[in-house]
């Protein structure tokens, strides 16, 4: 059974695995295959470390985690966010969102998202957005949820130019509404 509650300090290296996982295999062909081979596990578990701890404009790390086979359950997917960092899009902003690749399909994406979107509404966010890789397949787990194509720019990242897409919900309660709880059988996402 997955369960989504809130990181603790102690999920920073777990994070930081998925992390690194969930770019390897989204953003093979996207992004250059030298910079994904070296991506830091340690870095980023010292990155997430410290976001797990940092409250300010009610940032939150929520994390999924799934029973294994005699040892405590471990942490499968991940989402974090707050207050939009880029104002007038959007009031919150989910920042990430990974999953293992075995545990997509499970709702574990659904069930993340869901958690910050009502985080974000306890915090006084009216509506959320997302920014996604243009090329990235999971921009229609996003869409499924609803999420409407807000805008769209170039960045670079590892020295490479890219197009990322804002995806808006607004109301929130869209997001709320499409992430709705539903019979685990019964789950169709991409996330």
């Amino acid at each position: 059974m997955i369960s989504i509650r809130r990181a603790r300090p102690g999920d920073a290296a777990a994070i930081a695995a998925v992390h690194v996982a969930a770019w390897r295999s989204a953003y093979a062909g996207i992004l250059g295959e030298r910079y994904l081979a070296e991506l830091s596990e340690p870095r980023l578990a010292h990155f997430y470390h410290r976001a797990i701890l940092d409250r300010r404009e009610g940032h939150a790390v929520f994390v999924a985690t799934a029973p294994a086979e005699e040892a405590p359950a471990q942490v499968v997917g991940f989402a974090s966010g707050g207050r939009a960092r880029r104002r007038g899009l959007a009031e919150g902003e989910v920042e990430t969102l990974y999953v293992l690749d075995d545990f997509r399909e499970r709702g574990c994406g659904r069930r993340l998202m869901r958690a910050m979107a009502a985080h974000l509404r306890a915090i006084g966010c009216n509506s959320a957005m997302a920014w996604v890789l243009a090329d990235n397949p999971s921009r229609f787990f996003y869409r499924h949820l609803g999420g409407r194509p807000a805008m769209q720019e170039g960045i670079r990242v590892a020295g490479q130019s890219v197009d990322q897409l804002a995806l808006l919900w607004d109301p929130i309660d869209t997001l709320l509404a499409a992430t709705a709880p539903v019979p685990e059988g019964r789950l169709r996402e991409g996330g």
